[in-house]
């Protein structure tokens, strides 16, 4: 067989993973996943290693185009109507769960740079999933529209903590003496080139939208837009999601054609997603699983406990409403390739420690994507907006 007769069985099997568990009532993204992960080169191999590694652009483009849709929400009305809790939120779940996982980390003996380096990578949320089960399940209300916004701010504020974390790891490891002002400054110029970036190309977008009035011709921009947001932020070393993000939202604020091409690209990105998660899935390794001991416990369960309790106390402070207090947190559970990013980043920092760092991040990420779906379902359903 052959790489397109590959992707063609692939999307097959996803579309009967759909079938099943619709039956036993789980979101679609779980299915995915799972049957990725089942005819995976980990599992039974009817997708082999050379082939998930031949399309492993795929899963780049996808979170391109997540980070598009979610940069939509970003609508200067919609912010006006849900006010600063979803910023406020976003900050206080991503330092709550870096401060939790520290602390449970260092209560337990760990070594403190160690500690910080793996916390550090606590903070960082997949909006992928949390975004396909909202719109498999067509969620609409306050957790909902607030939990959009958070996500979508979530990226930024895990590049902050980290860079916080990988200073203060830098600084007791005594790697040079301006170590902790440089590793500060890295992401928050990765953060601050990426929305500039973003910015001009919305601009550009808007410009070519105006100029092209068919809806093919306006597809092919999109699409190509969303690749240079990719293609350079590849290059230059930035975020791709912050910049595909900014691009969207100063597009749908400056563009009254923004809702019929936002429109286009959500007929035209769900194979895309589909085939986005059974290979997430083909690529998880339960081989890391009984490797992780009582760190990898530690770090899974705290995030999570870090994550509800920085979102109910962000919700509180900013007086969101009380279902959103209740509930947003249980929804930010998924974690994937930013987390993969960070880890192998902070291998650099305490390379002793790196492999475990690398291995807890992995079974963590197998964990969360193959949980976090359902629990958002759940917590969207007690929230009374599916």
């Amino acid at each position: 067989m052959n790489i397109y007769l590959y992707m063609a069985f692939a999307w097959a099997l996803a579309l009967i993973a759909g079938k099943i568990v619709k039956k036993v009532k789980l979101p679609n993204v779980t299915g995915y996943l799972i049957m990725g992960l089942l005819a995976g080169p980990y599992c039974l191999g009817l997708i082999p290693a050379d082939i998930v590694s031949q399309l492993s652009f795929l899963p780049e483009m996808a979170l391109g185009f997540i980070a598009f849709s979610i940069g939509a929400e970003f609508k200067l009305s919609y912010l006006k109507k849900v006010g600063k809790a979803p910023i406020v939120i976003a900050f206080c779940e991503a330092i709550g769960a870096v401060l939790v996982v520290d602390l449970a980390l260092i209560l337990t003996g760990n070594d403190i740079a160690f500690s910080l380096s793996l916390g550090a990578i606590a903070a960082a949320t997949a909006p992928a999933a949390t975004l396909m089960v909202v719109r498999q399940y067509k969620a609409k209300g306050p957790v909902t529209d607030t939990l959009l916004a958070v996500v979508a701010l979530d990226d930024a504020a895990a590049l902050m903590c980290f860079g916080i974390s990988v200073a203060a790891a830098r600084a007791i490891t005594s790697q040079g003496g301006g170590s902790f002002l440089s590793a500060l400054a890295a992401p928050m110029f990765e953060i601050v080139f990426a929305l500039v970036f973003g910015a001009v190309m919305g601009v550009i977008f808007r410009f070519l939208v105006k100029l092209y009035t068919g809806r093919g011709n306006r597809l092919a921009i999109t699409i190509a837009m969303v690749f240079v947001c990719l293609g350079a932020a590849d290059v230059a070393g930035f975020s791709d999601l912050l910049a595909c993000m900014a691009m969207s939202a100063v597009f749908v604020n400056t563009s009254k054609e923004s809702d019929m091409v936002f429109e286009q690209t959500d007929r035209m990105t769900p194979p895309i997603f589909m085939l986005f998660f059974f290979l997430s899935g083909a690529d998880l390794d339960l081989r890391v699983l009984p490797s992780v001991g009582l760190v990898g416990v530690l770090y899974i369960i705290f995030r999570v406990v870090g994550k509800v309790l920085g979102a109910l106390f962000g919700a509180k402070i900013s007086k969101a409403e009380p279902v959103v207090q209740k509930y947003l947190g249980y929804a930010l559970v998924p974690q994937a390739g930013v987390a993969i990013g960070l880890a192998t980043t902070a291998m650099s920092v305490v390379p002793e420690h790196g492999k475990m760092i690398q291995t807890v991040v992995l079974c963590g990420t197998v964990i969360y994507e193959l949980t976090g779906p359902v629990i958002t379902k759940l917590a969207l359903k007690k929230a009374g907006e599916i």
